[in-house]
């Protein structure tokens, strides 16, 4: 049986997906060899060859990806932080500029004293990217997590009986609806840190196939401001924040100064402040409840 060189199908792939409009042609033509090979993109050096029942699988996942399926969905899985998600069609593909929303969350908790155990709760939780990935950083903190659709919440609890099972805290998953002013209600004023990365886009943005085709619509638009889910969570936010508890919230790049409108006109919350992703675009706003 004979095998094909690896570097030339990948270079093969990189054109197809270069002219199908893909905008990492070279990333995701080596994830796609990744997956089939079954090893990390860092190792395909060490993986010359292909059999040709790997080629032929390989050219499958390189035409349906210039269909513009999603990567995610071509591989079944996302990362944040340091676990992989399990992803597909009816759940939201977390995105790289949320793991600036993990990364601050983790560095929050680290304030956190010792006279408690700490307690998180993630509002939309989608696949569960953000609590699975908190609970796995930081086994000794209690992790909620609500979700409303569900679709999206098979999801998370087929993520979050993997990771259990693996050794990880188990997190709460709760189907709600986080602009209720009875979600979480047990947890009033008990939790240390709020993260969420709600519906947010503006109803009449213009989004790539993979978007558009194959995220499930109700987590990506928040109304034709892109604020229809966020203005009623700040309440949320405020009711489950202890005092100096802090939150942090994701949103268009359009919105930053929304947001934090939002949360300066509720009262209750100090040192709000925008963050950017790594290009420089507004992306989250983070806040601290006051004391009283």
């Amino acid at each position: 049986m004979s095998r094909a060189p690896l570097r030339p199908a990948i270079r093969e792939a990189v054109e197809i997906l270069a002219s199908a409009g893909v905008h990492s042609p070279q990333a995701d033509a080596e994830h796609l060899a990744a997956h089939v090979l079954g090893v990390d993109r860092g190792r395909l050096a060490l993986m010359p060859m292909l059999t040709p029942d790997q080629l032929e699988e390989y050219r499958k996942l390189i035409a349906r990806r210039t269909e513009r399926v999603p990567l995610q969905h071509l591989t079944g899985t996302a990362a944040m932080g340091e676990i992989d998600l399990a992803v597909g069609p009816g759940v939201f593909v977390p995105r790289p500029e949320t793991e600036l929303l993990f990364a601050w969350a983790l560095a929050e908790l680290e304030e956190v004293g010792h006279e408690h155990q700490p307690i998180v709760v993630d509002l939309c939780a989608g696949s569960g990217a953000l609590a699975l990935a908190i609970a796995h950083a930081r086994p000794d903190v209690r992790v909620h997590a609500v979700e409303l659709d569900a679709e999206a919440l098979a999801w998370a609890r087929r993520n979050a009986l993997r990771l259990a099972d693996e050794g990880d805290t188990p997190i709460d998953l709760h189907a709600g609806d986080v602009t209720d002013p009875a979600v979480l209600e047990h947890l009033n004023g008990k939790v240390d840190v709020v993260v969420s990365n709600p519906p947010y886009i503006p109803e009449d943005a213009q989004l790539d196939p993979e978007v558009i085709d194959h995220d499930p619509h109700r987590a990506l638009f928040g109304g034709p401001d892109g604020l229809e889910v966020i203005r009623p969570m700040v309440g949320t936010i405020a009711r489950l924040l202890r005092g100096n508890g802090s939150a942090a919230v994701e949103h268009d790049d359009t919105n930053g100064s929304g947001v934090a409108a939002l949360l300066t006109a509720h009262g209750g919350f100090a040192d709000i402040a925008e963050h950017p992703d790594l290009a420089g675009k507004p992306r989250f706003v983070v806040a601290r409840r006051t004391a009283d």
